[in-house]
């Protein structure tokens, strides 16, 4: 073994730099690989907080049994280094992939992550006291110097990491290829320590039992990554009981369309994050129920000439919205420029929303909804929020009362609101929280619901500042124009059974997400 006595001075210090590259190249990995999990789990079950809860005290406290565990290990720390990278390079690149597979597959998720979430806490929680063996071989120093590089460097690398995974890796890569990708560099990192400055400490044979193991480790991450577009293709149809026509891995959602042959014709359905948004089949029933109410008497003397759509980025109530000739502009913000470009150039989408998203009075706009609304100044007849679900931490924010306030600060003189707000039957305590969070950010409600046979049964919210009459009228004034909603139907719509009457249940806030825990919980049953 070369001792750092022996070694020139200048091979020392340059040996230690290496060192330290090596240390920061490995501690971003090591973020990478937690940031890969929590959002795996974030797209795949919901709930970020949750999700990053799991993963990161399972990691952290795997950290400190892997740094405990590593201390009979320091005799060896060459070889054990090389063998807990490795092992680290192929879970940590493996770990998307095979979670990916627990879920598609066995339904096995939660388990499966904890698992792996403990594994490669355990050898991260490793690396560091075998590094400041390393490191002391190459040049001594007193603990407490030694200690301050390595971890000034090991924090330094965490940054980056964290960085280059929303920033290079997911709209570059993708969650899959990603962890992949970073495994490879994992590998090469923890070789490249070991081959090249303590090759001398190697016996031959140990060294080239290392050799096959690295290069194994590289061959399987490498097919991994050939066969990642295969794997993630037929993960996902596993999903999904109906052949994928389209699907788009995008920063914020998982976007799929499937579509399948019925007797009523082309079953299309858009699915975000697994989670159903509509059917073509009838999803009308949805579309017509929650914008005509809000389009019948919006403004003053019952204008709707400009309206603001909050969500919707499929185009199909902006499609109803466009039905009325007297809107001179429809402002649709859409959080996902991937839905918008499918809205816009999907043949299937195209045909369902009727070219809306390419109509000269549409402006569409890819933003946060939140964000804009913050910023934007303008008054509209008519504002209707057709958001997702809010049974993920993103969404939740979409169902404050702050972000209603928001809303009615944007609604003219006379002007109407409408907010999908979910089911009454399946979800009471969610749609009630919904009417109750509105109505606390000042506006007046009219709860109602409609049979929607995709979703079973489905509410919304109408509001004013003052209490809205539940009113239509027909596009044009031809009833033959809508294929669900009349006059009757909506009149019935108000009434709720007497096993789903109004519940009396607190607002949602930012501060106080109430909707997130009864939506969770709730459909959680079905």
């Amino acid at each position: 073994m070369v001792t750092a006595a022996a070694q020139p001075a200048g091979r020392r210090t340059t040996a230690r730099a290496a060192l330290l590259a090596v240390v920061f190249v490995c501690a971003a990995c090591g973020l990478v690989y937690e940031l890969a999990l929590v959002s795996l789990g974030s797209f795949l079950i919901g709930n970020t907080a949750t999700q990053a809860s799991i993963v990161l005290s399972v990691m952290v406290f795997a950290m400190g049994i892997g740094s405990l565990a590593a201390k009979p290990l320091q005799r060896h720390a060459t070889v054990a280094f090389a063998v807990i990278e490795l092992a680290l390079a192929l879970l940590g690149g493996l770990s998307v992939m095979a979670l990916y597979w627990a879920f598609a597959y066995l339904e096995f998720y939660t388990p499966a992550l904890v698992v792996v979430a403990f594994v490669l806490g355990l050898l991260i929680g490793a690396e560091i006291p075998l590094l400041m063996v390393l490191l002391q071989r190459i040049r001594r120093q007193d603990a407490g110097s030694a200690v301050a590089d390595i971890f000034a460097v090991d924090y330094i690398g965490a940054l980056v990491g964290g960085l280059c995974f929303p920033f290079l890796l997911l709209p570059w890569f993708g969650q899959l290829r990603g962890a992949i990708i970073v495994g490879l560099v994992n590998a090469v990192a923890g070789c490249f320590l070991v081959f090249v400055l303590f090759r001398r400490a190697l016996r031959p044979l140990v060294a080239t039992l290392l050799g096959v193991a690295a290069c194994a480790v590289a061959a399987v991450l490498v097919a991994a990554l050939v066969l990642s577009g295969r794997f993630e293709v037929t993960a996902r149809q596993a999903l999904f009981r109906d052949p994928i026509v389209a699907a788009e891995r995008t920063p914020y959602q998982d976007i799929v369309i499937t579509e399948r042959g019925t007797p009523a014709g082309p079953d299309t359905r858009l699915f975000l994050n697994g989670d159903l948004q509509f059917s073509s089949i009838d999803e009308y029933r949805y579309h017509e129920s929650l914008v005509h109410p809000a389009m019948s008497g919006g403004g003053g003397a019952g204008r709707a000439e400009s309206v603001l759509i909050l969500g919707g980025g499929d185009g199909l109530a902006l499609r109803e919205v466009l039905r009325y000739r007297e809107v001179r502009q429809a402002t649709l913000v859409e959080l996902d420029p991937e839905m918008i470009s499918l809205a816009r150039h999907d043949p299937r989408l195209r045909a369902l929303n009727r070219g809306s998203m390419t109509d000269p009075r549409a402006n569409i706009v890819a933003a946060d909804a939140f964000s804009w609304l913050r910023k934007n100044r303008q008054h509209y007849d008519v504002i209707i929020i057709d958001m997702p679900d809010p049974d993920e931490t993103a969404t939740a924010k979409l169902y404050s009362v702050e972000f209603y306030s928001l809303a009615r600060a944007h609604l003219a003189d006379g002007g109407r609101l409408v907010v999908q707000a979910g089911s009454p039957y399946f979800a009471p305590r969610s749609y009630w929280c919904i009417d109750a969070t509105v109505r606390a950010a000042g506006l007046r409600t009219v709860p109602y619901h409609v049979d929607v046979p995709s979703f079973g049964d489905w509410g919304f919210v109408l509001a004013g500042r003052g209490t809205p009459a539940l009113t239509m009228r027909y596009p044009g004034g031809d009833p033959a124009s809508l294929r669900f909603l009349t006059p009757d139907e909506l009149a019935a719509a108000a009434v709720f059974p007497k096993d789903r009457g109004r519940l009396d249940v607190p607002a949602s806030t930012l501060m106080d997400p109430r909707i997130l825990r009864y939506a969770q919980s709730e459909w959680a049953l079905y």
